[in-house]
Parts: C-alpha cells; sequence; structure tokens
C-alpha cells in the first residue's frame, strides 16, 4: 500500500507540473494565463460556474458568455467590447472578459488585437507584427514575422524619442524653476506694494489736511483777486506795469525800426540827387534842371546832425534790453499776495516772531468764525483759486490716482498668487503669453498659452479670435503613439479651454480646446473643427513632461512587456 501510495503521489506531482508548465493556448496573455492552467476543464472567467472540457478551448465556437473559451479565434467577436471580469459567484457578465487576441511579438512590443481582426485575411502588422493573428490561412494568406525589422525601426525611434524626452524633462525643471522664480517676484512685489500704499495712503491724508488748511486760509482772505489775476494788490499793480512796459517796448522797438528803414531810403535819395548834379548838362537851357541844382546845392551847404545818434543808440540798446537782462525780475514781485488784513495790522512786523505768529493766526481764526457765523462775506466763491490751493489740489489728486494704481496692482496680483489655472508646479506661470504658431490650409493658426488662440488668414484680412483662456482640466485619451512620438498617447492629458471667442455666423461664439502632451519644443501636432466653430488642437509643450522624462504611448504601458 505504502508503494502504490507513493506512485499516486508522484503521479500528482509530475502531471501537476506538466499542468503548470503546459503552453499557454493561442491568444491569452501572461496576465490571463491563470485561467488556463487547469488543461481538463474550463472556467468561464466571469461565470466560473460554466465549466467546459479544455477541449471546448480555441474550438472556434463561442460557449461562455464572456467569449473566454475563445482567446485565438474570432468566434466571440460579436460580444461586447472587453468589461472587468466579474468575481466568483457574480451575476453572469455578457461583454467580453479578454481585452482581445494576444499577439506575443517577440523582439518587440506585445499587443491585443480586436478578435474580429483574427484570421480576416489580413496582415495586421501594426499591432501584430507575428503574423499569428492568421494562423488558419484564410484565403491562402500567411503573414510572416516582422517583429525583427519593425523592433528594430521602433527600438531606433524609440531611442530618439526618449532622448528627446529626456532634454524635454530637463527644460521643464527648467520652466518650474522659472515659475518659481517669477511666483517669488510677485510675491516680493505685493509686499512692496502693501508697503508702497501704507505710505500714499499716509501721504493722502497729509496732503488732504494741507488742502484743508489751505482753504481755510483763502476763505480768511479779505480781498480777493478779480478772475484771471494772481496775488494781491501788489501784483494786480505789478501786472498793469508789466503789461505796460511791454506795450513800451514793442512801440520804441517798431519806432526804431521805422527810423532806421526812413534814414535809409533818404540816404539812399541823397545819393541819387549828387549823381544828378555830378553829370548834369549846364549848356542846356533847362530852367527846371537848374533851379533843381541850385536846391540841392542849397540843401548840401546846410549844416545837418545826423539822423542816426550813436550815443542815443547805445542808449536805446540799453532800454531794450530783456527784463532779466536789465535785472528787472517781476516774479519777485508777482508772486507776492496782501490784503486789507496785512494792512490793518502792520504793527505785527514789530513784534517778536512767536507772538506775530500766534497774533497772526488768532486773527485769522477769528475771520473765519465771522464768515462762518454770516457776519463776514465769504471769498472762497470766487471762479479762481490762488496758485497755492491749485499746486495743493494737484498733489492730492495725483497721490489719489497712485493710490488706486497700486491698489489695483495689488488686487491683481494677489488673484494671480492665488490662482490654481498654471498647472502642477506652477510650470505655466513661465509659459504665460509665449505663443507658438503652425500653417495649416489658408491659416496660420496660433496659441498663446493661458491667453488665446487665435485664427490668422494668410492672404489678408483680420484674425478671428477661437477662444480666451478660462481654465485647465484634465481629460483621459487613448490613442496610438506615432512613431515621431508627436502624438496625444493614452493617459491623462491636460486641456486648456478657450471660450468667448469671434461670433460665429449662424452659430455659436468660438470655442477650442488645447489638449497637450509631452515634447521637446513647443509645437503645434494637429488642428481639426469637431464641430461648427469648436476647435480641437493638439500641441507639444514640455511643460507637462513627467519628471523621468517618459512621455506617452505603450512604450510606458505596464502590459507592454517585450516576451523576448
Amino acid at each position: 500500500m505504502r508503494v502504490e501510495e507513493a506512485l499516486v503521489c508522484l503521479s500528482c506531482v509530475v502531471g501537476g507540473a506538466l499542468a503548470a508548465n503546459a503552453p499557454r493556448p493561442r491568444g491569452v496573455s501572461l496576465d490571463f494565463a491563470k485561467y488556463y492552467k487547469d488543461t481538463t476543464t474550463f472556467s468561464c472567467i466571469s461565470n466560473p460556474a460554466i465549466q467546459l472540457p479544455f477541449a471546448r478551448v480555441n474550438d472556434d465556437y463561442c460557449d461562455c458568455p464572456d467569449g473566454s473559451d475563445e482567446p485565438g479565434t474570432s468566434a466571440c467577436a460579436h460580444l461586447s467590447p472587453l468589461s472587468p471580469p466579474s468575481p466568483a459567484g457574480a451575476a453572469a457578465n455578457v461583454a467580453l472578459a479578454l481585452p482581445g487576441f494576444y499577439c506575443k511579438n517577440k523582439g518587440h512590443i506585445p499587443a491585443y488585437l480586436p478578435f474580429t481582426n483574427v484570421n480576416d485575411g489580413i496582415c495586421d502588422y501594426e499591432l501584430c507584427c507575428d503574423g499569428s493573428e492568421e494562423w488558419a490561412g484564410v484565403g491562402g494568406v500567411k503573414c510572416e514575422d516582422r517583429c525583427k525589422e519593425i523592433g528594430k525601426e521602433w527600438k531606433k525611434h524609440d531611442e530618439a524619442r526618449q532622448k528627446s524626452l529626456g532634454i524635454a524633462a530637463r527644460k521643464r525643471k527648467e520652466l518650474v524653476t522659472e515659475a518659481a522664480r517669477i511666483r517669488q517676484e510677485v510675491q516680493d512685489r505685493v509686499q512692496t506694494l502693501k508697503t508702497e500704499i501704507e505710505g500714499t495712503e499716509l501721504k493722502v491724508k497729509q496732503l488732504e489736511a494741507e488742502v484743508k488748511d489751505v482753504e481755510r486760509r483763502e476763505r480768511g482772505k479779505v480781498v480777493k483777486t478779480a478772475p484771471g489775476q494772481k496775488g494781491g494788490k501788489m501784483s494786480v499793480l505789478v501786472g498793469l506795469a508789466k503789461s505796460r512796459m511791454a506795450e513800451l517796448h514793442q512801440s520804441l522797438t517798431r519806432v526804431r525800426r521805422e527810423r532806421d528803414d526812413y534814414s535809409s531810403r533818404l540816404q539812399e535819395l541823397e545819393n541819387l540827387l549828387m549823381i544828378f548834379k555830378a553829370e548834369y548838362n549846364p549848356n542846356f537851357n533847362d530852367e527846371g534842371v537848374k533851379r533843381a541844382v541850385r536846391a540841392w546845392e542849397e540843401y548840401a551847404a546846410r549844416d545837418k546832425e545826423p539822423l542816426v545818434n550813436v550815443a542815443a543808440d547805445i542808449d536805446l540798446d540799453e532800454i531794450l534790453k530783456s527784463d532779466k537782462d536789465s535785472g528787472l525780475d517781476w516774479d519777485e514781485y508777482e508772486g507776492g499776495e496782501d490784503s486789507e488784513t496785512d494792512a490793518l495790522y502792520t504793527f505785527e512786523n514789530y513784534l517778536p516772531p512767536s507772538i506775530r505768529s500766534w497774533l497772526d493766526q488768532k486773527l485769522r481764526d477769528l475771520r473765519i468764525r465771522l464768515i462762518e457765523a454770516g457776519f463776514l462775506a465769504d471769498n472762497s466763491g470766487a471762479s479762481t483759486e490762488s496758485k497755492a490751493l491749485s499746486d495743493a489740489r494737484a498733489q492730492l489728486e495725483k497721490a489719489q490716482q497712485d493710490l488706486e494704481n497700486h491698489r489695483e496692482d495689488l488686487e491683481t496680483r494677489n488673484e494671480e498668487l492665488a490662482s490654481k489655472d498654471f498647472g502642477p508646479d506652477d510650470v505655466f506661470r513661465a509659459l504665460k503669453g509665449t505663443c507658438v504658431s503652425t500653417d495649416s490650409g489658408e491659416y496660420t493658426y496660433e496659441v498663446c498659452f493661458l491667453q488665446q488662440t487665435t485664427q490668422k488668414p494668410k492672404k489678408g484680412g483680420g484674425h478671428t479670435n477661437m477662444g480666451n483662456f478660462v481654465r485647465l482640466e484634465t481629460i483621459d485619451v487613448d490613442e496610438e503613439l506615432p512613431a515621431n512620438g508627436k502624438g496625444l498617447g493614452s493617459g491623462r492629458r491636460l486641456v486648456m479651454r478657450h471660450e468667448g471667442g469671434q461670433h460665429c455666423w449662424n452659430g455659436p461664439d468660438r470655442s477650442s480646446s488645447v489638449i497637450l502632451a509631452c515634447a521637446e519644443e513647443n509645437e503645434i501636432w494637429k488642428i481639426m473643427e469637431e464641430e461648427k466653430c469648436v476647435y480641437r488642437l493638439e500641441v507639444g509643450t514640455p511643460a507637462v513632461c513627467d519628471e523621468g522624462g517618459s512621455g506617452s504611448g505603450r512604450a510606458n504601458d505596464a502590459s507592454a512587456k517585450d516576451e523576448l
């Protein structure tokens, strides 16, 4: 009995080992191999209660509701696409339990092929480079194994892509560093603005008090100047004198100019008469000519004072000098202001400075109280105000405007710091306003990060706003990555949403979605109009590369393993 029991146990061990090392059925990947270890009985993956003889696996007849008994044929291709397997004891799942026909693709990257493509007479080398999906030779088609050359070419592109992704990752680090520097600048500017606002607020209060003080002093004046006049009575008199002097200056200059002109003309006439006397013929008996000659001789014999007196001209030059050249400064007299109050209380000049200031202030305060009480007339309603008051108001207005500008700047920068629309690590802070463009057909398309997208006609004309940036979002994409790596690939992708663009004729306002993927440079890969005036742009940028420098696509898929 012991020998028989030992033989039985040995048989069990050998059988188990053979079962464990048994080859996987056609179309089964390593991930699903555990369901096909028992070579005697097969249980449907999503419906383990349904058991079949293992011989019915890949017999080209769909027995399991989830199609798991036909991993290497197209018999269950009519079922729904992949669905996660149901746990044991769960309700039946009528969707496919397997992702598709598994191509080992030795020497390249394994992949799943849709069951509908199995034995359809077409070699699907882009997914199944080993040609294993056409094992039945339908229509005489036999697909040769091209994985070696395809894998070699793919690895060549992948090496270049990985090198580019490494450069892109380093560029992203530089962008993150730059974004941090910009953020720090904003924070420093915020602190500076807060300090400037405090100082400007204090300055505004001081200027407001100064304006009130000047206005109060203006109300206390007894004499107000007429419209258009500056200063008090002395200034009025100085203004009249200055105006009169200017008129006399102009008249004297004009008379001197006319005198010089007449002198020149007289000299010219005398020269003509001298020539006439010297050249006339006395033998002619022309009495008129003789009378003219005698008259000239009498004129020339008279003693005449010169028409232009050099000494007098020197005096005129002194008189016609400008006021400042002659030492007369009108501003010294025009700037002063006087009043009847000053005339009444000139005795203040004989008092000590401290008492004089105290008395002057008391008198002004008394006058203002009398004005407020209605006993004296208020002169503050004059059509013009003094230069002192105008200057005080101008300084106050400038300080108030500076304060408003500082507050607006602070609010903008605080909003910028609080914004979450700069992406992970604030990386897009370094790219904000950076634009990238590409030609496509009759237009040039431009994307400006975190600002707007634009369509520009090549043959001239106005630009079309395709939307203004409103937010960042993430979406899931599942696309085949091109050999050059310039595509979205598979995974979660960051999207810049742009809305509120130029209105589309007989349609909505233009909008666009900019889907971003990892690339060494900022570049636009693809542009399409998904709906009327709704655009989709695929853009590469190092800003969305991960720290390891890996990009997007099957190369990073956990299931993408080379079964060499």
